[in-house]
């Protein structure tokens, strides 16, 4: 399903292909859900924090640097 949302860190508009269905998006929105974890646990973390904030993996690796680096 294409979910768009506006980010939190650019208020750019995003639309992006997540498997999720009208049933999730709505428990998300809902006062008292789940933990996001269970209510789509197939979706991987970036996918999830793009549901809750409209962040898009690119913006976030762009504002905090992408995966720690082996020190």
């Amino acid at each position: 399903m294409k979910v768009t949302r506006m980010s939190m860190f650019s208020g750019k508009i995003h639309t992006l292909e997540i498997e999720v269905t009208q049933e999730q998006l709505d428990e998300l929105n809902s006062p008292n859900r789940r933990l996001i974890q269970e209510i789509v646990p197939n979706l991987t973390p970036d996918e999830r924090e793009y549901l809750m904030t409209g962040v898009t993996k690119e913006e976030w690796d762009a504002e905090f640097g992408g995966e720690k680096e082996e020190e």
